[in-house]
């Protein structure tokens, strides 16, 4: 694919993200006259390359949950659907380029803030290898903490879009050119279930659908299982919340709580032995999706920190060793479990699954390339559950068609050219079914 310069594309920029002259609130109402000294350097990139900043977009709370609504401004609707969220963090930003109203934009991602967003709206996204550009905002998670780190990435309505918006804001690391990527020689794992939650039947099938059409490309696909995703998961909740959110509490100060920012501060700022008690009460009452994710707070020791940074190493290693076993260059797998979920129905569904947050864990580079639609028939086979996240999951699947489903792409560190120019192949196929379609 070609790239050349913006000239002139209009583009916005996730609020989180500096602006010379502008608020970076994070939804604290408190933040509102602290005005950015300078643009970010990822903005200033792009203004440099031509492009026009037309505004800031709405983001959850502290960028902490993945829907996009604040105190402040409020929620975010769906470009489709005003009852459905267009997910979040970086929600706002999906919405508006969904909607026409800027050709891209640049978002953060540290559990799926960007891919999340981008298969509930149907638009391409890509996160880029932990490092290459690092969000160093100050209103949400830590800087400090460097085990997990949150990546500046893109969002537009097509995968050439978000390669030039790449390569325009990335920094001294050189990126490698998709172009020079033959897909018809890459050997593909994909995965429809990560054993955390069971994904809805059109996620399913728009990744069975994506590995077919790489297939018919040449490249040599097979059925992949990625090793131990809810212990990888357990490890990204234990170390977002070492600190008990002490961090979270300190930047909201006095400030109004989302209630989902409200519900995990108050259970992760327990001690230990209260946490117990309470996930043991959540296990008698059939909430098991909520329990798996509870029973790694109320930890607050500097050993305990350092234990699950050094079970990430060893977690990266395991997954590293289980890709070269098997001589894999990219990864299909699920974007989301689900489609674009109602409003509120983070409360229950938390992040739904590991599905965007192990490529955080790992710190590899994973894209999002929108695939198909949620059909009549697929809008709910999910049984019916006790557990509230259960439930909800079957909530958001029932009334879903239409909405559309994306595919996230994942390749070794360092290889965005590989994620891109797969994503590539796989938007392409999509257009040639429309075309055979139509």
């Amino acid at each position: 694919m070609s790239l050349g310069p913006l000239g002139g594309v209009p583009i916005t920029v996730k609020e989180s993200l500096d602006l010379a002259g502008t608020p970076s609130t994070f939804g604290i109402p408190s933040r509102q006259s602290v005005l950015a000294q300078s643009d970010d350097e990822y903005v200033g990139r792009l203004r440099a390359a031509g492009a026009i900043v037309l505004g800031k977009t709405n983001v959850a709370q502290l960028l902490l949950f993945l829907e996009s609504d604040n105190p402040l401004y409020g929620r975010s609707n769906h470009p489709l659907r005003e009852d459905r969220s267009p997910g979040g963090s970086s929600g706002g930003q999906a919405a508006i380029i969904a909607a026409g109203g800027s050709a891209l934009g640049l978002g953060t991602d540290i559990g799926g803030s960007i891919r999340v967003p981008a298969t509930f709206c149907g638009l391409a996204g890509i996160k880029p290898t932990a490092g290459r550009m690092d969000d160093i905002g100050l209103g949400s998670i830590s800087p400090g903490q460097r085990a997990i780190l949150s990546q500046v990435g893109v969002l537009a309505r097509d995968v050439g879009d978000v390669a030039l918006a790449l390569s325009l804001a990335n920094g001294d690391i050189p990126l490698g050119d998709p172009a020079i990527v033959d897909v018809s020689k890459l050997r593909v794992g994909f995965y429809t279930d990560d054993r955390t939650i069971t994904p809805a039947p059109a996620v399913q099938r728009a990744v069975r659908e994506a590995a077919a059409a790489l297939r018919a490309c040449g490249a040599e696909v097979v059925d992949w299982t990625p090793p131990d995703v809810p212990y990888a998961m357990d490890l990204f909740i234990g170390i977002l919340s070492a600190d008990r959110f002490s961090g979270v509490r300190r930047t909201l100060g006095a400030n109004p709580r989302d209630r989902r920012i409200a519900k995990i501060e108050q259970i992760a700022a327990r001690p230990r032995p209260v946490v117990r008690a309470m996930n043991a009460l959540l296990g008698l009452t059939g909430r098991r999706g909520l329990q798996h994710i509870v029973r790694n707070y109320g930890f607050s020791d500097t050993d305990h920190f350092w234990q699950l940074c050094e079970a990430q190493l060893a977690y990266q290693r395991r997954f590293a060793a289980a890709l070269a076993a098997d001589g894999l260059d990219v990864l299909l797998a699920p974007a989301c479990a689900l489609p674009a979920w109602r409003h509120g129905a983070t409360e229950e569904l938390v992040v739904a699954g590991g599905y965007t947050v192990l490529y955080n864990l790992l710190g590899y580079p994973t894209g999002v390339v929108p695939f198909t639609e949620v059909r009549p028939e697929e809008e709910s086979v999910r049984p019916m559950s006790k557990d509230p996240m259960e439930r909800t999951a079957r909530a958001t699947e029932e009334g879903s068609a239409g909405l559309p489903v994306g595919v996230q792409v994942i390749a070794r560190p360092w290889r965005e050219h590989v994620v891109l120019s797969t994503m590539a192949a796989l938007e392409q196929a999509r257009q040639r079914g429309a075309r055979s379609v139509g």
